[in-house]
């Protein structure tokens, strides 16, 4: 599986070929697919371009980006602190959906990870469990009761560094053991990105890769696009999966 993850909480001083709207959230979704993604996460966006659980926003979001893309492929949300710092008004916002996405990450090391997790599974609701390195979240989600219900596990590699993002992944992948029995999503972040997508070819994971996580190419040129970013992922996993030792 490869997910493309559309614009995260970037925005526009990020340059205009990250996605803020609904419009060009479902066409670079749609160019996305076009070039092998075969999921989509997005970040709904108020109109000054900030992250949102707001219902009117979501429903509009993923008409949108459902209208474009076929009904195979699925299509997730954050539910990120940082979109609604309060766990309660957090969990409201998820109960007061009238568009429910296929999935929704939880950020496990954020305060009140499992009634957002519950929340949405209450509400059948895919979870991934975002499991990010320099976090507990690992040792928090082996204790959880939730860990066996959710969907897959996000292994979010922190570090940014080229030459230690690789050893980071291990030490992460290490950290989360049996992981629950939960199929694992290996990504990394900026410098990070491509050496952590290229292990999880090595390793045969499913990867992630888009504007959210680099704004650039292997090569290091500006990526012009989410599907440019698929494309370009998808070469570099099959090549490190058929180099793997």
């Amino acid at each position: 599986m490869t997910q493309v993850c559309l614009n995260g909480p970037r925005g526009s001083a990020d340059g205009a070929v990250v996605p803020l709207t609904p419009e060009t959230m479902a066409a670079s979704a749609a160019g996305a697919v076009a070039a092998g993604a075969t999921d989509v996460h997005a970040h709904p966006k108020t109109p000054c371009g900030q992250d949102t659980l707001s219902p009117r926003v979501l429903a509009v979001t993923l008409a949108a980006i459902r209208d474009r893309v076929p009904a195979s492929v699925p299509v997730g949300v954050t539910t990120g602190a940082w979109a609604e710092p309060d766990p309660d008004a957090r969990v409201a916002r998820i109960r007061s959906w009238t568009v429910l996405p296929d999935h929704a990450s939880v950020n496990w090391h954020e305060p009140g990870a499992e009634r957002v997790a519950a929340a949405l599974l209450d509400r059948g609701v895919g979870v991934e469990a975002g499991i990010r390195s320099g976090t507990d979240a690992a040792a928090r989600f082996a204790r959880s009761p939730l860990g066996p219900k959710v969907l897959r596990v996000l292994a979010e590699v922190t570090d940014t560094d080229p030459a230690t993002a690789e050893a980071s992944a291990h030490a992460l992948l290490s950290g989360l053991g049996t992981a629950h029995g939960r199929p694992l999503l290996l990504h990394g972040e900026d410098g990070g990105a491509w050496p952590v997508l290229r292990l999880a070819g090595r390793l045969g994971l499913a990867t992630r890769i888009g504007l959210e996580d680099t704004l650039l190419l292997p090569d290091g040129r500006r990526a012009e696009s989410n599907a440019r970013l698929v494309a370009a992922g998808l070469a570099e996993w099959r090549s490190a999966r058929g180099h793997r030792h």
